[in-house]
């Protein structure tokens, strides 16, 4: 049997559900899952191997008007994984009013077999999954529409087998005992990532980033320091909390998290600094890893 492999991007708009889709179809915590808009930043790979094929996944942040410096980067990022697509996963809500005209603009150009994947079933009716199917096989006309539930894991075996019919034929594109592309050091400043934007509300964790300054592997425990980077001093005082209580909280929920990860014994140290309007600036940008 000839060996497939490809890469399948995963794209939508804000809280569609691609990040609990992608965690479905990879079997592992990739992706952070918060129930906020625009959790997803970076194009997180995701990759699935079987002696016979090897999916790499693209969880991709959700398709928006891009307001500043930031949001431009994280679409561009959108843009580059649909050049790359053997395969598009578009996920929709089934409660999305039928606005995603930026999504639809994104797919017009592609080549690619598109699969349509209607998320979030188990809130809605049979009448309104068959409507909404409906309406995107007039819209766009995918290969395939599915009426999914990434959640209670409901059709995620039929989205994989339109993948293995889809796939192309290719040899490997990295090894194959390879999860990600990501390093150890990326996913744990994800997962301080993710606490801030579950304990804190309103602009606070849209303003934040964490980046991971000290990371010393001992033979029984690794020592982590990292950054929670802010715009504003009023901010600053928000993640700290009255007397340190609430960075206390994100350091011990993190800690809990990336021992799981790591399998092993963490020391996490927190600190947090102000650089005003990050988000606009190219230099940190490009520093934080984004691409423009």
């Amino acid at each position: 049997m000839p060996h497939k492999a490809g890469f399948v991007s995963i794209i939508g708009k804000p809280n569609a559900g691609k990040s609990t889709l992608m965690n479905a179809l990879v079997g592992e915590k990739m992706s952070i899952v918060t129930p906020k808009a625009q959790t997803t930043r970076h194009r997180i790979i995701g990759i699935v191997n079987d002696p016979a094929y090897q999916i790499v996944f693209s969880d991709t942040p959700g398709v928006i008007k891009p307001a500043y410096t930031l949001q431009e980067s994280m679409m561009s990022s959108v843009q580059g994984s649909l050049i790359d697509a053997d395969i598009i996963l578009l996920v929709t809500d089934i409660n999305e009013k039928y606005d995603e005209s930026d999504v639809i603009e994104k797919l017009k150009k592609t080549t690619s077999p598109v699969a349509v994947l209607i998320n979030k079933i188990d809130k809605s009716t049979e009448e309104e999954v068959k409507r909404k199917i409906g309406y995107w096989q007039d819209t766009i006309g995918p290969q395939i529409a599915l009426a999914t539930s990434a959640l209670h894991g409901h059709n995620i075996q039929a989205v994989m087998q339109f993948i293995l019919d889809n796939l192309p034929e290719h040899p490997p594109y990295y090894e194959k005992d390879a999860l990600t592309d990501k390093n150890e050091r990326f996913f744990v400043s994800e997962i301080i990532r993710e606490k801030v934007f579950k304990l804190y509300e309103k602009e606070i964790p849209y303003s934040t980033e964490v980046i991971i300054t000290a990371f010393k592997e001992e033979e029984s425990i690794s020592r982590i320091s990292g950054e929670i980077i802010v715009e504003r001093d009023s901010q600053k005082n928000i993640i700290i909390g009255k007397a340190g209580s609430m960075i206390k909280k994100v350091g011990t929920y993190a800690r809990q998290d990336i021992e799981e990860f790591l399998q092993k014994k963490v020391f996490l140290e927190l600190f947090v600094k102000v650089i005003p309007d990050w988000r606009k600036k190219d230099n940190y940008l490009k520093r934080f890893g984004y691409e423009r």
